[in-house]
This record gives C-alpha cells, sequence and structure tokens, in this order.
C-alpha cells in the first residue's frame, strides 16, 4: 500500500535554464547546460559547482539532479539533499519539489511526510504543476495531512490545467476519485480551484479550506 502510493509521486529528471547573477555567472552556467546536454557531466559538474557554492540557485538545484540521479558523480542522496536545499530556501520552486520527494520518499533524510507536504506546498503555490501534483497525492491518501478528497481533486484539477501533457497523471488521478465523492463534494472541488488558481491567492485559499474543513458540522 505505502509503495503503492510513494509510486505516484512526481519529480523533476533534468537540468534548467534560468538566467541569474552576473553575465561571467550567467555564462558559465550555459556552458554547463551546454555540457550536461551532450552528456559531458565532468564539465557541468566543474561549471555549476562553483556557482553553486556562491549561491547561484539553478546550479544548485542541477547539482541536486546530478547527485540525485548519479549523473556524473556516485548517487548521492544527502548530497542531493543538500544542494536541493539550499536551492529550495531561495525559492527555487521544483528544488522545493524535489526536496518535498526526498522527505516523502526518506531518501538521503529521515521520511517525514509532514515535511514533504510543507515544500510541496511552497512550490505549488509559486504554481508548479508538478508540486500540485504531488500535494493532491498527500491529501487523497492521508499521508503528514489528514485525508482531503476535495481539496486532492481541487489539487489535481490545478495540476492539470497547468500542464496538460500527457505524462501528467493528475486527470487519471481526479477522474479516479471522482468516482467516490458526491456531486456536492465535486462541486466544492471545482470551486476550491477556482479558488486556488487565482494570482496570489493559493496559500489564502487552502488556509481558508483548511480552517473550514475543521469546524464542527
Amino acid at each position: 500500500m505505502m509503495q503503492a502510493f510513494l509510486s505516484k509521486l512526481v519529480t523533476f529528471g533534468c537540468a534548467i535554464t534560468l538566467a541569474f547573477g552576473t553575465l561571467s555567472a550567467h555564462a558559465g552556467f550555459d556552458e554547463g547546460l551546454a555540457a550536461y546536454e551532450r552528456g559531458d557531466y565532468a564539465t557541468a559538474l566543474k561549471e555549476w559547482r562553483p556557482l553553486a557554492r556562491q549561491g547561484h540557485a539553478s546550479a544548485q538545484y542541477n547539482l541536486g539532479v546530478m547527485y540525485d540521479q548519479g549523473r556524473g558523480v556516485p548517487q548521492d542522496y544527502a548530497e542531493a539533499v543538500k544542494w536541493y536545499r539550499q536551492a529550495a530556501a531561495q525559492g527555487h520552486a521544483k528544488a522545493q519539489s524535489n526536496l518535498g520527494l526526498m522527505y516523502a520518499k526518506g531518501r538521503g533524510v529521515p521520511q517525514d511526510y509532514a515535511e514533504a507536504v510543507k515544500w510541496y506546498r511552497q512550490a505549488a503555490a509559486q504554481g508548479l504543476a508538478a508540486a500540485q501534483y504531488n500535494l493532491g497525492v498527500m491529501y487523497d491518501e492521508g499521508w503528514g495531512v489528514p485525508q482531503d478528497k476535495v481539496l486532492a481533486y481541487a489539487l489535481y484539477n490545478l495540476s492539470a490545467a497547468g500542464d496538460p501533457s500527457k505524462d501528467n497523471k493528475a486527470p487519471r488521478n481526479r477522474e479516479s476519485i471522482a468516482q467516490g465523492m458526491s456531486r456536492e463534494a465535486i462541486l466544492a472541488g471545482q470551486a476550491l480551484t477556482r479558488e486556488l488558481a487565482k494570482p496570489g491567492n493559493f496559500a489564502q485559499a487552502l488556509d481558508a479550506h483548511l480552517k473550514a474543513s475543521r469546524r464542527p458540522r
């Protein structure tokens, strides 16, 4: 049961491009990216490590990916967590989402669903569809949070809208849980989706829903 749940979660597995810092730092980052894309991980590491140490969030995230997947370095989850955490602390959404996954799966850190939810939530608030999906899984299954099908439905709905690709499992999960929900609950989930989707309103809408769900009925 637990293994089936964990297999639902998704991670980011590739480096990203993001202009950040000085021109020279940006140039080094782009050189690392070009090297990474042609499979020259040693050069990518050489370019990104100094930038990561200087606080370049995207370089920190990319180092996390390399250690997470063992690309050009021995696979080391603890080292991946270290770099994800540094990037996540700067607000890097993909790093936040991957850090959440490390906590959910207990990779490089003790397994901690509440901590996973914390990081997924931060990334989801930035509009990251994968984090919205993963947060939906947590509420769907009741891991680290009280089970909440209405909220899970809304998060799957939001993720599906943000990433309509066939790789996104959110539509399938949404339809699956809808089969066990009343029409009233589905309508509530749709209304919550609209509130979560309003610019800058994700955290406020989420907190309002959670507060209302704790009230005696």
